[in-house]
């Protein structure tokens, strides 16, 4: 085991990644076919959200016409997962991948109701309205990733744990997500996305034009710092619940499984740990690991593990 975790990580090319995989990262540890089964999982969520992402980073606004088409384009890729194309091998591959590792269907469906929050809102009201779109943003698909991880495998058939999945992913996903939207600021406002709920803008007298200003090199008030903070105690209280989820599947889970959980909360405290609420300017230089730095972190974490 020990000589394998040291040739996945020798195996990885990390300064080919791209926006940060951390999932994919982790599922790295797993065996070859689980392995798999998460990149043409995520490879399906990315497409989606890529497509809709890529459109709203134009500077033109999308018209009715257009978000009704984006959202007949999104409800086609998923009902694909019901009946696959016979013509599409990529559908076909992930039909085959959903049945054999027994991936419950709704969470791409929860996944694609908030891609339609996307195509059909720009940012969010509240923390509230964020909070429930990250259900299917982020607890959805780490919820696949956790599904995955805890199978049972035996005569060559998956088994589906005798727990819920979803409320062990939660915390880390939620946690992950609220990193990921402090850590993608900048780049996020450049293509005209905004992840912070306005009523916490407006408690703190900020306009998500005030974002944009910041993002583009202004002075960071103290107003935004406060934002700042907020977002992070959150995010640390998920830390923390997540720490507790990883502690109750000790007994449940181990070797490389247990292991890659480990890993993907390791990688985003990683960035969590770079965040200087009170004197940072949020860039995205600032916040963003080094493919050396996201390498080093991963031998420590294996390391610590005794399994290098």
């Amino acid at each position: 085991m020990d000589r394998e975790v040291d040739r996945i990580i020798n195996s990885i090319v990390f300064e080919n990644i791209e926006k940060h995989p951390n999932i994919l990262i982790a599922a790295r540890f797993w065996d070859e076919k689980r392995y798999h089964a998460a990149k043409v999982c995520y490879k399906f969520m990315r497409m989606i959200d890529d497509h809709i992402d890529d459109r709203k980073a134009k500077d033109d606004e999308i018209s009715c016409l257009e978000k009704e088409e984006m959202s007949e384009k999104v409800n086609r890729w998923i009902d694909c997962l019901d009946i696959a194309p016979d013509n599409d091998p990529f559908y076909l591959e992930l039909a085959d991948t959903i049945s054999t590792f027994n991936i419950p269907l709704q969470l791409f469906h929860n996944f694609a109701k908030s891609m339609l929050h996307d195509i059909n809102h720009n940012g969010f009201s509240t923390l509230e309205e964020f909070m429930d779109y990250a259900e299917g943003a982020s607890v959805a698909p780490a919820s696949i990733f956790v599904h995955l991880c805890c199978l049972s495998e035996g005569n060559d058939e998956y088994s589906t744990p005798d727990y819920d999945v979803v409320k062990v992913a939660r915390p880390c996903a939620i946690f992950s997500y609220l990193v990921h939207i402090i850590r993608d600021f900048q780049e996020d406002q450049m293509n005209n996305l905004n992840y912070f709920a306005i009523n916490i803008l407006k408690q703190h007298n900020l306009l998500p034009s005030d974002l944009k200003e910041i993002a583009n090199g202004g002075s960071v008030p103290d107003s935004f710092r406060d934002v700042i903070g907020e977002y992070y105690e959150l995010a640390k209280s998920y830390g923390e619940q997540t720490l507790q989820e990883l502690q109750n599947l000790s007994t449940k889970l181990s070797g490389r499984y247990l292991f890659s959980l480990h890993m993907i909360y390791n990688l985003y405290k990683m960035v969590f740990d770079r965040i200087d609420v009170k004197n940072g300017n949020f860039t995205r230089k600032e916040l963003n690991p080094t493919p050396l730095e996201i390498r080093d972190k991963v031998l420590e974490v294996a390391s610590s593990w005794g399994q290098i």
